[in-house]
């Protein structure tokens, strides 16, 4: 796309992403673009009427680009402001959780990341209407992951390894829940631990959980996770190894409603959303124009 005007780019900055190691992203971004022909603005989020905060900007601005600086959260909190319209958005990674990122390349490098709002590619993205309202960008679960996001959130471990040692309690603590799930060809009740509505294929540990997926082909995945196996559990790692189908079923959707008899814990990109006991999903085909690699 061509510009006639210098490009105007808004920064959306959560300064409450990444925790204790978080960048200090104002300063890495002025510093890239001090000698650059852009125009940049900067705004920071305060965990205070963030959305009518980005609203406003949007709407004083009118910027080309907008770049989401955090984890999925603020990732899903930016794209609900630009769905369906002309705006580009882009990502810088500042989370402690990038799923989105990762799963559109995006570098961990400061200044690739940066290089990459400015010279990579527009993409037509895909997005998921959760419970009529909810934006999902990326992975949403009922579930064992959703729990194990709500104790993540309040422990103090962090990394990898961290993240495996509490599933391991979680998986060994975990029971099915009995789960009905009506879709595009499908009625059915399913007993399950974990029910992902994936619109990508990995979590931003780089554990696959979807291998069949894409984030623009017009359809998402209901990957049920019907029993608990080391095998399977190792497989998310390996990429692309097909699942058991006795353990692990994958369904492809442009709609579903799942209702559980349990109330059940449920996550939407990373952000934890409480006990549920049903969920509405649709797809919204190409409603995202974002920036990724060449």
């Amino acid at each position: 796309m061509e510009y006639s005007s210098p490009l105007n780019i808004l920064f959306i900055i959560n300064p409450a992403s990444g925790g204790k190691n978080s960048i200090d992203w104002e300063p890495e971004i002025r510093n890239y673009f001090n000698q650059l022909s852009y125009h940049i603005e900067i705004l920071i989020l305060t965990g205070k009427d963030d959305a009518d905060a980005i609203s406003s900007q949007i709407k004083k601005l009118s910027p080309q680009k907008v770049v989401a600086v955090g984890g999925d959260g603020t990732i899903c909190l930016v794209a609900g402001k630009l769905l369906n319209t002309s705006i580009t958005m882009g990502i810088l990674p500042g989370g402690s959780a990038n799923g989105m990122a990762e799963e559109l390349n995006i570098p961990k490098d400061i200044n690739a990341a940066l290089d990459l709002i400015i010279n990579g590619k527009e993409q037509k993205c895909d997005v998921l209407k959760i419970n009529g309202s909810q934006i999902c960008i990326h992975l949403s679960d009922l579930g064992l992951n959703a729990r194990l996001i709500k104790y993540f959130d309040k422990s103090n471990i962090r990394g990898m390894w961290g993240y495996v040692r509490m599933l391991f309690k979680i998986l060994i603590e975990g029971k099915p829940v009995n789960a009905h799930i009506a879709a595009d060809g499908l009625d059915k009740n399913i007993p399950a631990y974990m029910i992902v509505i994936a619109n990508a294929t990995k979590y931003g540990t780089g554990a696959v959980i979807n291998p069949e997926g894409s984030v623009n082909d017009g359809i998402f995945e209901l990957v049920v996770v019907r029993k608990i196996s080391m095998i399977e559990f190792l497989k998310l790692f390996l990429r692309k190894v097909p699942f058991n189908p006795k353990k692990v079923e994958i369904f492809k959707t442009t709609k579903a409603v799942i209702t559980v008899k349990r109330k059940t814990h449920f996550q939407v990109d990373g952000e934890y959303m409480g006990k549920i006991n049903k969920v509405t999903v649709e797809i919204i085909p190409a409603a995202l124009n974002m920036m990724v690699t060449k």
